[in-house]
């Protein structure tokens, strides 16, 4: 008597039969647990959007119903505070300042920090090692620590209330992360590339422009936009800096709106609406290479 195995339950595939795929089933305790934690991570979510909400709302709203409060979405939605609040605090003129400054900053970040962490990817130089330790090591300084003594240099420097005075600590402070990440970057471009470059008579220069940073795409967008990011949202160094009116940016053109004894909260929504449009603009449009910028610097 031949003993024959349970029939199976068989599916046809264009390379022919195989057997059918059970349904994964979860324990009832992941189930429960899984369930959980989306429950929290939802009401976390809606927590902490909120206040972006409200901003929007108030935005659109008068300063009646915004007193009144009481809803969200408005009743009556008008682009008038918008617009009283852009022509008449000229948020035009702080917008360039904020856009020059961030502009600068970024193009700068990347220029610097994609030519030293070639070097420290592909070049052998006494000292490299350490050097990137040093940069990386930088990560853990706060950035509160160096603000008397930047205002002290920059003072001696005669480019104290000036955008340049911006610029370079912007720049400098955006060093360790940016090394670090455009470094495991240029790391994870194959070595070959760079021997067969220089075979044919290519300068490090050339292989750096034409090979690392079209390779390293994703982790130059990254570092653009966590430039960007923060530097047009710089308030603190801004603030001690610039005294001069004609050089604010646009966090510091949004104090105006608090310089009356009523604080007009529809206008000062509409101008920190008008400051946060353009960050989540440059947000968007990249968020694909960003996460795949972060991706790519955790694997190296």
């Amino acid at each position: 008597m031949v003993l024959s195995a349970p029939p199976t339950a068989i599916e046809t595939t264009a390379a022919g039969t195989r057997p059918a795929r059970r349904a994964h089933r979860w324990p009832p305790r992941v189930v429960l647990a899984r369930t959980v934690i989306g429950l929290l991570l939802t009401g976390y979510a809606v927590v902490s959007l909120y206040p972006f909400l409200w901003m929007v709302s108030a935005a659109f709203k008068t300063q009646q119903e915004v007193i009144a409060g009481g809803h969200l979405i408005p009743r009556d939605p008008t682009l008038g505070t918008l617009v009283d609040t852009w022509n008449r605090l000229h948020f035009f003129d702080y917008f360039l300042n904020s856009l020059k400054v961030t502009g600068a900053t970024t193009i700068g970040v990347v220029v610097i920090y994609s030519a030293a962490s070639y070097a420290f990817a592909a070049l052998h130089f006494p000292g490299r090692t350490a050097l990137y330790r040093l940069f990386v090591a930088l990560l853990f300084v706060p950035g509160v620590v160096t603000l008397l003594p930047v205002v002290l240099l920059e003072n001696r420097l005669a480019i104290l209330g000036t955008h340049l005075g911006l610029v370079l600590p912007f720049v400098n402070g955006t060093a360790p992360f940016a090394v670090l990440l455009l470094t495991n970057a240029f790391r994870a471009v194959p070595t070959e590339l760079r021997d067969s470059a220089r075979v044919d008579g290519a300068g490090e220069l050339r292989i750096l422009t034409r090979i690392y940073l079209p390779l390293a795409r994703p982790a130059l967008i990254t570092i653009a936009l966590l430039t960007a990011i923060p530097t047009w949202n710089e308030y603190l160094l801004t603030r001690v800096s610039l005294n001069d009116p004609a050089t604010y940016t646009l966090p510091i053109a949004l104090q105006a709106l608090k310089s009356s004894q009523v604080v007009q909260y529809n206008s000062l929504m509409a101008g920190a609406l008008i400051v946060v449009i353009p960050v989540i603009i440059g947000f968007l449009a990249t968020q694909r290479y960003f996460v795949n910028g972060l991706t790519g610097a955790i694997k190296g």
